[in-house]
């Protein structure tokens, strides 16, 4: 039985379109847990930047040797449109899921799941630190306090 890596990852647009900024945490069997928080090049919303984070992660995953993956998003759109064959596409990302789709087929097993967003918190504290923000729950209280 091979054992999966898990993957919880998200992506952040600020502005929304704007810039982009991915996280993803990934566990190995064993526990052992890897950190990515980049930020692109590219302007793109926000269903761009989960679908990108979700990318990186894979291209990740793969290069530390992982095989079958159990992967968590906070976003319901990327899990419809990767996971549900009955989904019509979004014809502005349907490039990208379509490349998201091909990396998800070089792995011998994966599932996706969504999960609600306060359960993805460091995969979006990542993402936003990418760009040089707190994560959210900090960001907001930092602003209740200016009043």
């Amino acid at each position: 039985m091979i054992l999966p890596w898990t993957i919880y990852a998200d992506g952040s647009a600020v502005p929304n379109p704007g810039r982009m900024g991915l996280g993803a945490v990934l566990v190995a069997p064993d526990g052992t847990r890897h950190l990515l928080s980049m930020a692109t090049d590219a302007r793109g919303c926000n269903n761009e930047a989960e679908a990108r984070a979700l990318m990186a992660a894979l291209r990740d995953a793969q290069a530390r040797g992982a095989t079958a993956l159990q992967i968590y998003s906070d976003s319901s759109l990327l899990v419809a449109q990767l996971g549900a064959r009955d989904e019509p596409p979004v014809l502005r990302l349907a490039a990208l899921y379509e490349e998201a789709q091909a990396l998800l087929a070089t792995f011998t097993q994966t599932s996706l799941h969504w999960i609600p967003r306060h359960k993805n918190g460091e995969a979006d504290a990542l993402a936003r630190a990418a760009l040089g923000l707190l994560p959210k729950r900090l960001a907001m209280s930092t602003k209740k306090r200016r009043r």
